[in-house]
């Protein structure tokens, strides 16, 4: 592992996998190119001529060629939209792929600041979504005092995460823990020939969507 990897954040981890995927660089040359082009009619920010450049038809997502599929996720945060409502390429973009901000260019290769990044905040994880190793599910009874029944489930899941730890299991999950695992993917994502097919299979996923899961753990 390299020293930028050992020093890398939680956020930059969560680019790391995604920059490269290879669907958000197809998505990333499409739309700077688009935005380069505006630029070029309109000027640049904050220099720009907006009126001309809201009116260009360009100026808003979704990317040409996009599937009805390919919406971005609306639930975690503000778009900047037009006053007809239209979302801005740049949103449109940053959106779909967990971004607050103007979408990273994926070859650049120094770790962003974690200010540039600006992820979204992510909507809890649904049940059936968690890894069963980790799953602990609970009954209250609303007919009985609350506090005892508290109590007891607190103790019931330090006990599981205890269960876990020895069973080898890291409990819960961190960036330190998960730090060497997460660079072997990166290995293999930077080397697929070289690499074990189940551990770049688990790579390719990471960098697909798995990404968004580093951002759910605590820093």
């Amino acid at each position: 592992m390299s020293t930028d990897q050992a020093t890398l954040s939680r956020d930059q981890w969560a680019w790391e996998f995604l920059r490269r995927n290879p669907q958000y660089q197809a998505d990333y040359r499409q739309f700077i190119t688009i935005w380069l082009a505006l630029e070029a009619d309109y000027g640049a920010p904050p220099n720009r001529d907006f009126q001309r450049w809201k009116r260009d038809a360009r100026a808003y997502g979704p990317l040409p060629g996009s599937s009805a599929g390919d919406q971005p996720d609306t639930a975690s945060g503000d778009l900047c939209v037009s006053e007809d409502e239209r979302v801005f390429l740049e949103c449109w973009m940053g959106a779909k792929w967990g971004f607050n901000k103007f979408p990273l260019d994926p070859h650049c290769s120094l770790p962003p600041a974690p200010e540039a990044l600006g992820w979204r905040t992510l909507p809890a994880r649904p049940a059936h979504d968690i890894d069963e190793a980790y799953r602990l599910e609970l009954a209250f009874d609303l007919s009985l005092p609350l506090p005892q029944q508290l109590d007891a489930a607190k103790f019931r899941l330090a006990s599981r995460v205890a269960e876990l730890r020895r069973a080898g299991h890291a409990a819960p999950l961190s960036v330190t823990s998960q730090r060497d695992y997460w660079a072997q993917l990166i290995g293999a994502l930077d080397a697929p020939a070289a690499a074990p097919e189940a551990l770049l299979a688990t790579a390719q996923k990471m960098a697909e969507s798995g990404y968004r899961e580093i951002l759910r753990l605590a820093e």
